[in-house]
């Protein structure tokens, strides 16, 4: 048992943000789950709040989740997070990190200037650009630049007509602002998450689609299972994540007839794949590495 204060960064009542919080409770009999909405920043004092309790005097926090859904408002949290940070207080991964993965933009462009494999992907505010890329590219999966689990994607295919290729695309652009547009790939019916933990490869999971949906996340009706990449994949996703400083992540591939391909880095990596596709526990090890660091910290001060 140790007496270091750790606080979680989640949503209090939410599988993933309360069994880490349980792990940390058990190991230094701290509980605090930190609703970031509800977090409040004095910067002249300077102190910054949450239920009357000031997080710069936390040694701690791992941030699981920082909303439900993502927008450009994840960022405005994370600088709060940053402010936090700069009090001395150590953060897992660093809101700086993580602020490059909510925004798909930074995410991909920071994978592509490392040459890590991607589907053929275009962005633009040109909208005669985006139609001729839905033509050039067969079908094209849309993406928002800031979502989750596949929420806001639209398939569109090359062989409607032009009017109705338009429509959607302009429907997409009414919403969004901006043209993220990727080849949508031909899966063998999953894609893998492979997890690291302060930059080491811990295993990998797959995503089984249902059958039902193009995609294979969980919230489209997906199962978890275990899965053995090639060191290629593994190769891959290690020089992916390597491209962001972070403490737990999981990084989506999947092999396609052109080869492995990857998707993104997650900015914050679940727990429930490595949990029922591996039977790893993730939060008891992120707790532990957590706490051996800030361990190591104390003794190097």
């Amino acid at each position: 048992m140790t007496n270091l204060k750790i606080g979680v960064v989640g949503i209090p009542g939410k599988w993933s943000t309360e069994v880490l919080a349980d792990e940390i409770e058990a190991k230094t009999g701290f509980r605090m789950v930190i609703d970031i909405e509800k977090v409040v920043a004095d910067l002249s004092t300077p102190k910054v709040t949450y239920q009357g309790q000031c997080l710069c005097e936390l040694d701690g926090i791992i941030i699981k989740k920082i909303s439900q859904t993502y927008s450009p408002m994840v960022i405005d949290r994370l600088e709060i997070l940053r402010f936090v940070e700069s009090c001395g207080v150590k953060v897992y991964s660093k809101p700086s990190e993580i602020i490059r993965l909510v925004d798909r933009m930074s995410c991909t462009i920071s994978l592509a200037r490392a040459k890590i494999p991607m589907p053929k992907t275009c962005i633009t505010e040109d909208h005669d650009a985006a139609f001729n890329t839905v033509k050039e590219f067969g079908e094209v999966v849309l993406k928002p630049l800031f979502s989750t689990k596949a929420r806001g994607m639209e398939v569109i295919k090359a062989d409607q007509k032009e009017s109705e290729i338009r429509k959607q695309l302009q429907a997409f652009y009414h919403t969004h602002q901006f043209y993220y547009i990727q080849q949508k790939m031909n899966l063998p019916g999953h894609d893998m998450g492979l997890v690291f933990l302060g930059g080491e490869y811990q295993g990998a999971y797959a995503r089984v689609a249902n059958g039902d949906s193009w995609n294979t996340t969980i919230h489209s009706g997906g199962k978890y299972a275990e899965v053995k990449p090639s060191q290629e994949i593994i190769d891959m996703a290690q020089k992916a994540q390597a491209q962001f400083d972070l403490s737990y992540t999981t990084v989506d591939i999947a092999e396609t007839d052109q080869g492995p391909v990857c998707f993104e880095v997650s900015a914050f990596g679940g727990f429930k794949g490595a949990k029922e596709g591996l039977n790893l526990n993730m939060a008891q090890a992120y707790t532990d590495y957590v706490i051996q660091d800030l361990q190591k910290s104390d003794a190097n001060d």
